[in-house]
């Protein structure tokens, strides 16, 4: 029987909507063989995790997921098969630092578009959560601002749209060689994000394996049929590893399903034997 994993996810410990226990149990039931645990610059659901794993008897992941300095905003996930992820915490404390600073001063954007939020509401709405922008919109809802969470996304605070604030962030080469330094695999997450078209997209490639870029996310929510084809070309031409997944968020995105996405999604379990074969 064939068997499938999801290798992108963020729980609580970042801005996802569950527990990084429940992610595991959720992961198990919904019919996956594994699941990674991706969180934005933490590792702090990770012990969490790996526990409930070998308590329930599932694989787990540990990873995490960075944003890097290019054109547009790049993500690179990080994959670790042991203790080595915390090698990579004196980085990542720097991005919460900034993602903290960054916080009150989108909200103050928000506040310049008209929109009566305050930063006490934004960390409210975090209930002891890491502070992020889906509380920003979760308020934003709330307060009869937007429909959902994905309509304060797409048009007021992510890249680009009026209230977003850059953070603090690195190269994308440096982020690869932090990665590595710390023992874990870098994948380039996302790449349809870059908007690139596939001429570009396998010039930047050339050159972030150069700096020792390891994978590609190939198989992911937002892909087309066509996208996925073309990246899994790339991967094998790069020859780098292909994963994916849904890029779950629990309830904030409640249209992604682990492991499925909207229903078509389906990453094999080899992708995962040949990050575990390169670690």
């Amino acid at each position: 029987m064939d068997k499938f994993v999801d290798l992108h996810t963020h729980s609580t410990a970042s801005d996802g909507s569950m527990m990084p226990s429940e992610i595991v149990r959720h992961a198990k039931e919904s019919g996956l063989s594994a699941v990674a645990l991706t969180d934005h610059d933490t590792v702090d659901g990770i012990k969490q995790a790996v526990e409930e794993g070998k308590k329930i008897g599932f694989e787990v992941v540990p990873g995490l997921e960075i944003s890097l300095d290019y054109s547009t905003e790049m993500h690179m996930l990080g994959y670790f098969f042991d203790d080595s992820y915390m090698k990579i915490e004196p980085l990542l404390e720097r991005f919460r630092r900034s993602r903290e600073e960054r916080n009150p001063k989108m909200v103050e954007k928000l506040n310049s578009l008209g929109f009566d939020i305050t930063m006490e509401e934004v960390v409210a709405e975090a209930r002891g959560r890491v502070v992020a922008r889906p509380h920003m919109a979760s308020v934003m809802v709330k307060k009869g601002y937007v429909k959902n969470v994905a309509e304060a996304f797409e048009k007021y605070i992510s890249n680009g749209k009026p209230a977003y604030v850059k953070r603090d962030s690195l190269t994308p080469e440096k982020g690869i060689q932090t990665i590595r330094e710390a023992g874990g695999i870098p994948v380039l997450a996302h790449p349809i994000y870059l908007r690139l078209d596939w001429g570009k997209l396998d010039e930047l490639l050339s050159k972030l394996v150069s700096a020792g870029l390891m994978g590609i996310e190939a198989y992911y929510v937002d892909n087309s049929q066509e996208d996925t084809g073309n990246l899994l070309n790339l991967a094998i031409k790069h020859k780098i590893v292909a994963t994916g997944g849904s890029d779950f968020h629990g309830s904030f995105k409640p249209d992604i399903k682990i492991g499925s996405g909207r229903g078509n999604l389906k990453v094999p379990y080899e992708a995962l034997e040949r990050l575990k074969a390169l670690a």
